[in-house]
């Protein structure tokens, strides 16, 4: 790497850095978390015609980690419209290896299970319906998962505690060092508890991030990536890009 470079990754260490000391920024952040949250902010979006119900920040920060890790298999909890499994099956396509992502949910709507088996990106992508803690599921992951080297995790399913716990214990083990079990909707934890109205039976303390705090409590495998969080700052994920570092 030349020196222009080498300055340049610096700087931009160092200003990712400064954010979580800037005052003004944190504010902001927070102001526009909460609002864009209750506006359903996340539902604006989508890739390769498929809603992907996330936000760009956090969707910038899942193509850096992909492209770092270059996973054989990146697992997902969750699935909805297919966006984010369109989206990680076209991120591998780009790298040009043999990565492959699968989805599970306890109920694939059939619409969206046609429009994503014809999909160009269907070729990488394999579903598994059912609930993702059941113990038929995690049968079917660990048999998938099986003589893979790089393995990503991400969560994104039922948000209670108990149920991100649990999927945590079940699938944070598959995760190879280096790579990340990103957990979603941690952001519930900081928003106010009737930010989105429908009868939602997760709320601040009892919520994905409550989950990943008592998951670390007896787990040190893994370790809260910060530096995402500083970097990003919008997401629905704060706390919740866990890094395996052993």
């Amino acid at each position: 790497m030349n020196e222009e470079l080498k300055k340049f990754y610096k700087e931009k260490e160092s200003l990712v850095q400064s954010n979580s000391e800037n005052i003004d920024l944190q504010s902001a952040k927070e102001v526009f978390n909460e609002h864009s949250n209750k506006a359903k902010y996340s539902y604006n979006f989508s890739w390769m015609g498929r809603p992907i119900i996330a936000y760009p920040q956090d969707m910038i920060a899942m193509q850096e980690i992909i492209w770092d890790v270059k996973p054989d298999l990146i697992i997902e909890a969750g699935i909805a419209h297919g966006g984010s499994l369109i989206y990680y099956a076209s991120l591998l396509e780009l790298i040009g290896e043999k990565g492959m992502v699968l989805g599970m949910d306890i109920d694939i709507r059939e619409h969206n299970k046609q429009l994503i088996e014809t999909h160009p990106m269907s070729k990488r992508i394999q579903m598994i319906e059912g609930d993702s803690t059941s113990k038929n599921v995690a049968e079917q992951v660990y048999k998938i998962a099986k003589g893979k080297n790089k393995i990503l995790v991400c969560l994104d399913s039922n948000h209670t505690r108990e149920h991100v716990l649990n999927e945590l214990k079940l699938y944070a083990p598959l995760v190879t060092k280096n790579s990340y079990c990103v957990v979603f909707d941690t952001i519930v934890e900081d928003l106010p508890s009737d930010y989105m109205p429908g009868g939602r039976n997760w709320n601040p303390g009892n919520s994905p991030k409550t989950a990943v705090f008592d998951f670390l409590k007896i787990n040190n495998d893994f370790v809260i990536d910060k530096g995402i969080d500083n970097k990003i700052l919008i997401s629905v994920a704060p706390d919740g890009y866990l890094k395996r570092i052993k």
